[in-house]
């Protein structure tokens, strides 16, 4: 009796974007009680409450630093912009539900098609040093003052790399704080991880 053939998991940038939807959804079960809210309404006389708005508040600063990483990515290596659209857009979801200010991290950089990498960029004579060692190793330094790699493939493991950091430094910080939150970290910790592995699929 013939066996059905097996099902195939989709590969290419639909793969990409169903495992960064999934790591998204890990946030929302995270986020969907509504306990998060609560957690912030206590009185700011509360030790607890202030370390728990500080974890808060330091969480999504580092979120919004991570945007801005990709933002300097996609800057310098715009062809880059389809593989990176759908992590991005995770990243800025977690500033949000960390209670970041929204501001310009929740549109898109504008990258024009033909934007190429520049031959040089000027930088002050104070920064000289910094500009030299980036050129010797072949990086680009980008307008947010972030030198991104000046390959494709070293600026996705830049990236991963400042995903799978990020992520480490939150399961450390678990036993540091309430559930909520832990909850809430934990699974942002969890869609970092996935990110990393996601920005160096294929290069292995």
């Amino acid at each position: 009796m013939p066996f059905p053939p097996p099902v195939r998991t989709p590969s290419g940038p639909r793969r990409r974007t169903l495992l960064a939807s999934a790591a998204g959804a890990a946030l929302l079960a995270g986020c969907s009680s509504g306990e998060g809210d609560a957690g912030r309404k206590t009185s700011g006389d509360d030790p607890s409450a202030s370390a728990q708005e500080r974890a808060r508040a330091r969480a999504a600063a580092d979120s919004a630093g991570l945007v801005e990483r990709y933002d300097a990515v996609l800057a310098v290596h715009p062809a880059l912009a389809a593989r990176l659209a759908p992590l991005r857009a995770e990243v800025v979801r977690h500033v949000t539900a960390f209670g970041g200010a929204e501001g310009g991290a929740t549109a898109s950089p504008s990258v024009p098609a033909s934007a190429s990498v520049p031959a040089s960029v000027p930088a002050p004579a104070s920064s000289a040093p910094a500009s030299a060692s980036a050129s010797a190793s072949g990086a680009v330094p980008s307008a947010s003052s972030t030198v991104v790699p000046a390959t494709a493939k070293g600026a996705l493991a830049d990236l991963a790399g400042a995903e799978r950091a990020l992520a480490d430094r939150r399961v450390a910080a678990l036993a540091d704080v309430p559930g909520e939150l832990a909850r809430l970290l934990a699974s942002v910790a969890a869609a970092g991880a996935a990110h990393a592995y996601l920005l160096t699929e294929g290069e292995r």
